[in-house]
């Protein structure tokens, strides 16, 4: 069978494979096909994809392949009925991709669906792979555009105390931020609505900020739960007083596949200390921060504000090897024989049956559509694009 690589947009450096990954693959018996320059953003040459045995071509020929391998959907594609495409769809916030591919015929393997729980699917689960990027990033734009260094430091000319991080949101990206900050030597003060989260803050050095009234706003699969507007508030009022003299705010806040929620408000700004940071990680999905921009940074109230929507991207080389890994290992738990194979029982492609410890009602695995069916088993899926 036949794997194509696409470039990607403008916007995104990252690569869905890299050429050090590649002979997982080949080794499986596919062939591989990428669109000449597909690498250059990320730093990997045509040559690099050449030595480990791929074929350069134009993308008319990468996207006749059986297997498509990408970051998001390849847009303003005419695809063949029983194409299969691997990339992050986020379908239930993109519910017009779903309904096209659908139409079209092709099977739509979403990696930002893995049933995370599933001890089969860490190795793939891209979301992991990601956030810890992202976090770790986060963290070091937050120390460019802070006006303080961030450890302690004794000199001469005085004690420099150091810097006041509030991280806003304990999973993947939000431990990795706690992680990173607290190795660049800051004061670390973090907040979760998972009372499970704060074992992992506090072990990593923080201190963790609790709310009074908190419940484990914790759901089966491991997000966070959407809060009640109540709730909400009190978790707002009560971060953002414990930030109004912090050097950086980092928001990590996420609910997977919808908008992100506000954690720090228009007037919680105004109260924070001038020349104070926040990056806000989830511009993409509309921000945690009310006076934040997309991909811009911005200063208000005397705040600089990062928005950058994609920070994974901003590290495109070591971001695409993680993802490629995961790829990877997805596509080749269904290789048998040699042929890439949708086995309908497999729990990675439709989600733990009623009878497993990791069911979750209207949560489904990665397959999204097949030879133009919705799958049955993505409940919310399918009341999304009504």
């Amino acid at each position: 069978m036949k794997i194509g690589i696409p470039k990607e947009s403008e916007t995104e450096k990252r690569v869905a494979m890299v050429p050090e990954v590649m002979p997982k693959l080949t080794k499986n018996g596919f062939e591989i096909v990428v669109e000449d320059g597909l690498g250059i953003n990320a730093g990997f040459s045509n040559e690099d994809y050449k030595e480990k045995g791929a074929s350069i071509t134009n993308r008319n020929e990468v996207m006749s392949s059986e297997i498509i391998l990408a970051i998001g959907v390849p847009e303003n594609e005419k695809w063949n009925k029983g194409q299969t495409v691997v990339c992050l769809a986020d379908p239930f916030r993109d519910a017009e991709i779903v309904k096209r591919l659908a139409a079209e015929g092709v099977n739509l393997c979403s990696m930002d669906m893995i049933p995370r729980r599933l001890s089969k699917a860490q190795a793939m689960d891209v979301n992991s792979s990601q956030d810890n990027l992202a976090g770790y990033k986060s963290v070091i734009l937050g120390g460019q555009y802070s006006n303080k260094l961030f450890p302690m430091m004794m000199t001469s000319a005085g004690t420099v105390r150091p810097a006041k991080i509030i991280i806003m949101g304990a999973g993947v990206a939000g431990l990795q931020a706690i992680a990173t900050a607290k190795r660049l030597g800051a004061v670390v003060y973090a907040s979760d609505v998972r009372l499970a989260a704060k074992e992992q803050i506090e072990s990593l050095g923080a201190k963790f900020i609790e709310v009074d009234g908190m419940e484990d706003f914790e759901d089966e699969s491991g997000y966070a739960k959407p809060l009640t507007p109540e709730f909400i508030q009190k978790v707002n009022e009560t971060v953002c007083k414990v930030a109004e003299d912090a050097d950086v705010v980092i928001t990590t806040a996420r609910i997977f596949g919808r908008d992100a929620p506000i954690t720090v408000p228009a007037d919680a700004v105004k109260r924070m200390k001038r020349g104070a940071v926040i990056v806000d990680m989830n511009t993409d999905t509309g921000g945690n921060c009310e006076l934040s921009e997309r991909d811009k940074v911005v200063e208000k109230e005397g705040i600089v504000i990062v928005g950058v929507s994609n920070l994974p991207g901003t590290v495109a080389n070591t971001a695409s090897m993680l993802y490629a890994n995961n790829v990877a290992n997805f596509v080749t738990s269904l290789t048998k024989d040699g042929e890439f194979v949708l086995d309908m029982e497999d729990e990675i492609l439709v989600g733990p049956s009623k009878e497993s410890d990791f069911y979750v009602k209207g949560m489904g695995g990665v397959l999204v559509t097949t030879n133009g069916e919705i799958e049955k088993k993505q409940e919310r899926l399918k009341g999304a694009i009504k």
